[in-house]
């Protein structure tokens, strides 16, 4: 996993994929030394170029396995649960942004999300995003069918959250991301087959990530114009008709629009299937530095339409709830610059 004083640019020189592209060492092709010295085929070139593609996606020096942070962990929300630490955060931010005097127009955020656990093992990982209306005070809101409604400090507010995942991720949580010799590199050879998909909220997520313990990052909330959170709302829509279905590494389905993962359903709001990369998915690219990926595009493409109306820090802006055994724990897993603890 990156470090996070690098989780930017190393997002900013790799290009989006699937939440994952490997479950088995064994599909890499180990070199030995006598071996590389000999007369190479073209079939044993071909070998040479699979082990360096290996070497470069699961090499224990990368950036995605770097050392953990010495980062100090807020213990003062120990005893807060997980779910009602993000809601804590995500409000008092929004309402630093709304201020103190009368919201005369509707407003509108975002805020993305990413979970991984210690290895960042991709079936562990998961990149997702909430999308929020603040209403206008003194106004009778006008809610749109289908999202959460609620009040906070007299505000009232509608929220809904793009989490893709096999339908009954929360019951068979076995994710299958690759399966199949050489399947990392030639999406062909992965047996992994698409299933039925569904966008999971925001509470049954953060049940997911708590489940196994894992570390849960998100950035912002950021300030959205209309049109952005419309589009939110369409592709929302789009994934709850039951037309499109899930499958971690969706090389071989976006074209004909069959099947996407998480990361695609969050990324590229005003394209289905974004594309890019080598391999058409790009390496590394899930759980932190997947969701960090998104918000590269995002500062690109819709901020330069006018839509994301707040400046983007990838890596100051991160912020991360960490699982701790008990109160003040050492040694904890700590992917952020700045964390808050919890537990079961």
């Amino acid at each position: 996993m990156n470090s996070t004083k690098n989780v930017a640019k190393y997002a900013a020189i790799r290009v989006p994929i699937s939440i994952g592209l490997a479950n088995k060492e064994s599909d890499c092709l180990v070199l030995t030394h006598s071996a590389a010295q000999r007369k190479t085929s073209p079939q044993f070139r071909l070998a040479a170029r699979l082990a360096a593609i290996c070497t470069l996606l699961f090499s224990p020096g990368l950036p995605a396995q770097a050392a953990l942070l010495k980062a100090e962990v807020n213990f003062s929300n120990y005893d807060v649960p997980l779910f009602d630490q993000v809601v804590n955060r995500i409000r008092t931010k929004v309402a630093a942004r709304l201020g103190k005097g009368n919201n005369t127009q509707d407003r509108y955020f975002i805020v993305p999300f990413a979970y991984q656990n210690k290895r960042n093992s991709p079936a562990f990982s998961h990149s997702f995003l909430s999308v929020i209306r603040v209403f206008a005070d003194n106004k009778q809101p006008r809610y749109t069918p289908g999202l959460r409604q609620g009040q906070v400090r007299n505000r009232n507010f509608e929220a809904f959250t793009i989490s893709w995942l096999p339908h009954d991720f929360d019951k068979n949580p076995n994710l299958c991301v690759f399966d199949g010799f050489g399947s990392r590199v030639v999406p062909t050879l992965n047996k992994c087959r698409t299933v039925p998909g569904r966008s999971f909220t925001l509470p049954d997520t953060l049940k997911l990530a708590l489940s196994v313990k894992n570390a849960v990052g998100m950035w912002g909330p950021y300030e959205i114009k209309k049109a952005a959170f419309d589009l939110g709302v369409k592709r929302k829509r789009l994934l709850d008709r039951g037309t499109i279905r899930y499958i971690a590494d969706d090389r071989l389905y976006r074209k004909d629009r069959a099947a996407i993962n998480c990361f695609h359903a969050m990324a590229g709001l005003e394209e289905l299937y974004p594309n890019g990369g080598f391999l058409g998915t790009g390496f590394r690219m899930w759980g932190i530095n997947g969701t960090a990926r998104v918000l590269i595009e995002y500062t690109k493409a819709v901020r330069a339409k006018g839509l994301l109306l707040e400046p983007v820090d990838i890596k100051k802006d991160l912020y991360g709830f960490v699982y701790a055994p008990a109160r003040n724990s050492q040694g904890i897993y700590n992917p952020f610059p700045n964390a808050s603890a919890y537990h079961d």
